[in-house]
């Protein structure tokens, strides 16, 4: 159902927010940037066939650059008011693809470490939660201004179930309450490791569903793209207040 006051909103607007998609077939379940039940507001998905996972993050293909560019432009054709991606890795494009269009491009929920570095106190750290840590580099962070921010990074590189469902694609369908697993040990251990770890950026867009138990267990700010493009969402969908009327 939609409320009147959102229903405003889309009409004006039409569908606000684009996304940039690998492709990519394991189940896009309720949190998951790539399910739309996730938000609260209408997005539209623009699959780049052939960009896979292994492209992206194991290879960092650069040949990738042409097609997400010609994406991004299909997708402000279609009227859309911003756009982001399903894989936090594409930040290495955040530039270009932010320079190919008119309109605002937030390609991986990693342009948040620099801002939650300055919520923190100096002597704290940005912990960073990807899909494989081996992958992450200093280009990835410095493509968001991040290089010089203290980081604590943990991957899901071994985990068995993400890697079975999301890096490798041999399953479709996810074995939630393992998977979850999976994330809590790995968080846990990251904390263990960096007890001066302020808050959590989670790169992977398939671990927002656990973001509630992450914070729950251990009881610090959690940040990842689904926090990102809310708070995108409402600067490009700007209503007025109450009583108040616009002009």
């Amino acid at each position: 159902m939609i409320i009147p006051n959102m229903a405003k909103r889309f009409s004006i607007c039409g569908i606000p927010i684009g996304v940039l998609c690998l492709e990519a077939y394991h189940a896009k379940v309720p949190g998951i940037l790539r399910n739309a039940s996730t938000f609260k507001f209408p997005v539209l998905y623009k699959v780049v066939i052939g960009a896979s996972i292994e492209r992206l993050i194991n290879r960092q293909d650069p040949s990738l650059l042409a097609p997400f560019i010609e994406a991004v432009r299909e997708l402000e054709q279609e009227g859309v008011r911003a756009i982001t991606g399903s894989c936090g890795f594409m930040v290495l494009f955040q530039r270009e693809l932010a320079e190919a269009v008119n309109i605002p491009v937030f390609i991986s929920s990693l342009i948040q470490v620099p801002m939650v570095h300055l919520m923190l106190r100096r002597n704290q750290k940005v912990g960073i939660l990807t899909a494989s840590k081996s992958k992450l580099t200093e280009d990835h962070l410095r493509a968001v201004g991040a290089e010089s921010v203290p980081v604590c990074i943990a991957g899901m590189d071994d985990q068995e179930e993400f890697s079975e469902t999301i890096l490798g694609g041999r399953k479709k369908e996810m074995d939630l309450d393992r998977l979850e697993k999976e994330v809590l040990s790995v968080v846990d251990n990251l904390v263990k490791e960096n007890p001066e770890m302020g808050a959590l950026v989670i790169e992977c867009t398939d671990l927002p569903p656990f973001a509630h138990s992450i914070q729950q267990k251990i009881n610090l700010p959690i940040f990842d793209i689904i926090t990102l493009t809310n708070m995108v969402y409402e600067a490009v969908v700007r209503t007025s207040y109450q009583g108040i009327m616009p002009r």
